[in-house]
């Protein structure tokens, strides 16, 4: 039939697959517009329930952390809840010796005092401080040094409880020794409330009450810092000339380790790398540096601000390198009563007879006679 009425079957079959053509596109354009619809109402969907919510609630929470930093001075202010950083001395020392140029203090600060215990290990004589700071928190702290290896696992109701610092050994008569205790420093400038910092041993226990030592060193003038010139062999006789010029021999001193300071002349230790250096290059056994940095190096920076006596209280009578060690034997009101009436010495430039708020050094047997009489002789 297309051959007799003179038509061509191919142009015939193209033009009916033109005419089909659209139809079927339109088809396919319509099943993708369909899934376009329903992948953006299901994307519209999942943002609106999801997304949102957590990128409004993650900026949300952004704005209140940059407003309570920009506010407050929390960060500043508050002591570390953890004495167990990771910063090296180099770092801590760096850190504790920031200080604020303004003297005013532009929130309500309550004067600390720091009690820092220099110790190998265990605390035999715990419940006797216990006792001593019961009722006074928020008046002290408290930072305990002792060997690495050392787990003090004190009760959560001991006031030791948490308070060991990063440690290292510290050697009698050694820098490690002064190290230590300008770590015990450091790690106590850190809390912006500590004003005056004590340095004691496990040995040593309180011959007063807090509130008797806490007023005692708060009105004092002075910092407590055992320094005297000691002619003899003992004294200048260990002086190496080779630390002048930054130490000569009319600056040399010697002293008790066991000290009392204010923050300034912590301050002051922590910092400290000039005369550091000198001693610990040139004062080794028998030079023993524990006994001549501190008390060299405050008398030539600070020298108007010592009362040259400690408050430490020991027992030289019996003779050797160490003082005498007491026992639970040795423990009555009449040994209390001999501290106390031999003590003669001058507070803020005026006599007095209460010189020695500590003693050292009582053994382990001691702790029960020591509990047994506290209330009557000791005032806790």
């Amino acid at each position: 039939m297309a051959l007799e009425e003179g038509k061509d079957p191919a142009v015939t079959t193209r033009q009916n697959q033109a005419k089909s053509l659209p139809f079927g596109v339109l088809q396919l354009f319509a099943l993708f517009l369909a899934l376009c619809i329903a992948f953006s109402v299901v994307s519209i969907y999942t943002i609106r329930h999801f997304r949102i919510y957590g990128v409004v609630t993650t900026v949300k929470s952004s704005i209140v952390s940059c407003e309570e930093e920009s506010n407050g001075l929390d960060r500043w202010i508050k002591p570390p809840s953890n004495l167990l950083h990771k910063m090296s001395d180099k770092e801590l020392f760096w850190r504790a010796s920031l200080v604020p140029r303004i003297k005013e203090y532009p929130f309500q600060r309550v004067p600390k005092v720091a009690f820092m215990f220099l110790t190998k290990g265990p605390m035999p004589l715990a419940p006797l401080w216990d006792r001593f700071f019961k009722g006074h928190e928020g008046f002290y702290s408290i930072y305990v040094h002792s060997l690495p290896s050392f787990d003090g696992k004190f009760p959560s109701t001991s006031v030791f409880h948490g308070r060991q610092i990063p440690s290292q050994v510290a050697e009698w008569g050694k820098m490690s020794m002064c190290d230590a205790e300008r770590r015990l420093l450091a790690n106590a400038l850190l809390d912006i409330s500590n004003e005056w910092f004590i340095l004691l041993s496990e040995s040593c226990i309180p011959l007063y009450s807090f509130s008797v030592i806490y007023h005692y060193i708060k009105k004092s003038k002075y910092s407590f810092v055992g320094v005297f010139d000691d002619p003899g062999p003992v004294g200048r006789g260990r002086y190496n000339e080779n630390m002048a010029p930054e130490v000569n021999i009319t600056q040399w001193r010697k002293g008790s380790q066991w000290f009392e300071i204010d923050r300034k002349l912590a301050i002051k230790i922590v910092e400290d790398s000039t005369y550091y250096l000198k001693f610990e290059e040139f004062c080794k056994p028998a030079c023993y540096v524990d006994e001549h940095y501190f008390p060299t190096m405050l008398t030539i920076e600070a020298a108007d601000l010592l009362a040259n006596r400690s408050l430490t209280s020991v027992d030289w009578s019996r003779g050797g390198a160490h003082p005498a060690t007491f026992g639970g034997a040795d423990i009555s009101e009449d040994f209390f009563k001999r501290i106390f009436e031999n003590q003669n010495c001058t507070y803020n430039d005026q006599p007095s007879t209460t010189c020695d708020l500590f003693a050292r050094k009582f053994a382990p047997s001691t702790l029960e006679p020591l509990l047994h009489l506290a209330p009557k002789v000791l005032g806790f």
